[in-house]
């Protein structure tokens, strides 16, 4: 019986997959390596890493969820590339979720959450969600000063994460927030459990932000991978 989703990010710092029971909501299996770079050459061992220990086949796989960005150009390809192939061999739907929201996700319940990513280049990418998820800022690329204004709305209690962490006490200064450095990679499972709610709306797209990553992709290879 096809019940399990696949979740894999792609996105930055970390080659990560994992499987995660849709009936039973819960995670099954998962890998978080954290490899920098050689996303391409080590994702499938990876996935094949869960599926072995979660004892599942290929054909257990109902569902895909993927990072879809902002963060590595390279990365996110990989990813997105290799979900649309699975998606295509596999005949199942799959569901793209932000970085930003995946890294957001785990400390909303407890007050709105500032997600920014260091995009390096004098920029940030940044978005900005409610207590409970809801979005206030939609994921933009911004240069560090205007943080203060996009998390304005934010209100009292405000928890900041991702790498641009130590940017952001910077700019918004020591006591404006709870500031969480150790929140600084998307967890795997806050992804998988995005992606198990999220309705599918056509093939994931990457999400790149800046300007001369913004072109369109055709997604490559990996077809041939759940054969």
């Amino acid at each position: 019986m096809a019940d399990l989703l696949l979740a894999i990010d792609t996105a930055n710092e970390r080659c990560s997959a994992a499987l995660y029971s849709l009936p039973e909501e819960r995670l099954l299996a998962s890998r978080e390596e954290e490899i920098g770079r050689g996303h391409a050459e080590r994702l499938m061992g990876v996935i094949a890493d869960v599926l072995a220990e979660a004892g599942a086949p290929w054909r257990a796989i109902a569902k895909l969820g993927v990072c879809i960005g902002p963060g590595s150009f390279t990365g996110i390809r990989v990813g997105v590339a290799c979900v649309r192939g699975l998606e295509l061999s596999l005949k199942v739907p799959a569901v793209g979720i932000s970085s930003l929201e995946a890294l957001a996700a785990p400390d909303w319940a407890e007050g709105p959450v500032l997600a920014v990513h260091d995009a390096k280049r004098g920029e940030v990418y940044a978005a900005l969600f409610a207590q409970g998820g809801k979005t206030l800022r939609e994921p933009q690329a911004l240069v560090p000063s205007d943080l203060s204004g996009f998390a304005a709305q934010a209100g009292a209690g405000l928890r900041v994460v991702g790498t641009g962490v130590e940017i952001a006490r910077e700019v918004l200064g020591e006591g404006a927030a709870l500031f969480r450095p150790e929140k600084r990679l998307v967890s795997i499972e806050a992804l998988a459990r995005l992606a198990a709610g999220r309705v599918p709306a056509g093939p994931p797209l990457p999400l790149y932000l800046r300007g001369a990553d913004a072109k369109a992709q055709v997604p490559l290879g990996l077809r041939a991978a759940a054969h």
